[in-house]
């Protein structure tokens, strides 16, 4: 057996320290960039990279000024790429360097703030390995083609919000003398703005300000705008001040039958339409026939988009009733539009007047009440709006998202060509929030 005596310890670390300095390091092969060759056209520049063999690298854009670097992994420049290319496109300057850690280092100096995208590209019959970066400038970017584009993309769906009381009429008064009026408009223009933001919908805001609005007149602004849905937003109150929670109310078939004949007697005296048909050259008969069925449709709409409300506002605090209650209220009688009267909370009720006038749960009621609108049209959609034409293309695939820190459901969308709505529905999300480490299904088109 052959033995090593301890004092020749030090030799021996020296004779493999002299083999270990001789010996190539396996995995550590450089890359070489033979060349870099840059152009410009269409608002893009290109910048191609050939390289002797594939490698790693990263990117990264720098500010004040405006660099975009790019670091090769154990990469030098060839002896006979004396002379980097001039400036083109985006492009002022290039300049290149070598790191302490081993790595290559080409900076692109840029005239402006661009978007960047790089991908490898292996050998073809006339170059070999190569790293091609794209350059954009922000101003060329084209608009993202949305999954309806291509088509009829359709109407928006129409909500008539009507913040409840006004001007002269503060509805109830609270304990601590917050006022109906301006509760209700304060969660209405939240409610209008979140319809606002959704594709495929409009808000109508019948009241914008503190002034008062007659019954009629606010029924008919909504039927002059053609709206979809008309929602009244108040809050309650009862001497009892223990009563609590939010309750949904539609037209009662009494009230509807009232309205009916009102609509009768002044047809001879009014171009008015119901449901897209004048009644004015009508025989009373049709007359009657055409406003029943109207009046009918409109009433079973209500009280789907109704139970829907009540059961997102379940969702975010107490609900007095839980059944959409019905109820003779003059600005619910529009004979087709569907109506719904929306009491918030009870403001005589001490702790809920004082959630009543809170930024934050007014805006919860908002939300909620916008997501049981949009539960509703999701399921309900007009034939001719863009939300339909929309839900009629079939997904070619879904694709799973996990989100990461500092996503957004607009860039996601955009990355994927889709519409934010189309996101949400397939996820069955009620809000544009999203969670650090949610997983998202995104429905990705053909054709898109």
């Amino acid at each position: 057996m052959f033995e090593i005596q301890f004092r020749d310890m030090p030799r021996l670390r020296l004779i493999v320290i002299s083999l270990l300095l001789l010996t190539p390091v396996v995995g550590q092969a450089e890359t070489t960039v033979e060349n870099i060759r840059v152009w410009a056209e269409n608002g893009k520049t290109r910048v191609v990279l050939d390289l002797s063999r594939p490698t790693e690298y990263n990117i990264f854009t720098l500010r004040g000024p405006d660099r975009l670097v790019v670091d090769l992994k154990n990469g030098r420049l060839s002896d006979s790429l004396v002379r980097l290319p001039a400036g083109t496109g985006v492009i002022k300057a290039i300049r290149t360097g070598v790191r302490a850690n081993g790595q290559l280092r080409v900076v692109l100096d840029l005239n402006e703030v661009v978007r960047s995208k790089s991908f490898t590209a292996g050998p073809n019959h006339q170059y070999g390995d190569r790293l091609v970066i794209d350059l954009q400038r922000q101003g060329n970017l084209q608009a993202v083609r949305r999954a309806s584009e291509g088509y009829v993309r359709g109407r928006d769906i129409v909500i008539a919000v009507d913040p409840g009381h006004g001007g002269y009429d503060p509805g109830a008064v609270g304990r601590a003398r917050v006022k109906e009026k301006d509760v209700a408009l304060a969660i209405g223009r939240l409610l209008a703005s979140r319809i606002e933001d959704e594709p495929g919908m409009r808000a109508i805001l019948v009241r914008k300000g503190d002034y008062y609005v007659d019954h009629r007149v606010r029924m008919e602004i909504a039927r002059r705008n053609k709206a979809d849905l008309f929602v009244s937003i108040h809050a309650d109150a009862i001497s009892d001040r223990r009563a609590n929670g939010a309750t949904v109310y539609v037209l009662s078939l009494k009230g509807a039958s009232d309205e009916a004949a009102k609509r009768l007697a002044q047809r001879e005296n009014s171009a008015g339409l119901v449901g897209g048909v004048s009644l004015a050259d009508k025989d009373p008969v049709l007359a009657s026939v055409l406003l029943d069925l109207s009046q009918n449709a409109a009433l079973s709409a209500s009280l789907d988009v109704g139970s829907n409300v009540i059961r997102e506002l379940g969702k975010v605090g107490t609900v007095h009733r839980w059944k959409v209650q019905q109820a003779g209220l003059l600005v619910l009688k529009s004979p087709d539009v569907p109506s719904i009267l929306v009491e918030t909370n009870f403001i005589s009720n001490p702790y809920e007047e004082k959630k009543l006038r809170d930024r934050a749960h007014q805006k919860k009621l908002a939300f909620a009440i916008m997501a049981g609108i949009r539960g509703y049209f999701y399921q309900n959609p007009p034939p001719d709006t863009r939300i339909a034409m929309d839900l009629k293309r079939t997904p070619a695939k879904q694709v799973s998202y996990v989100i990461s820190r500092g996503d957004t459901l607009s860039e996601i969308a955009e990355r994927y060509n889709v519409s934010m709505s189309a996101i949400r529905s397939a996820n069955r999300l009620s809000s544009n929030r999203l969670r650090i480490g949610q997983t998202l299904r995104i429905p990705v088109f053909a054709g898109t």
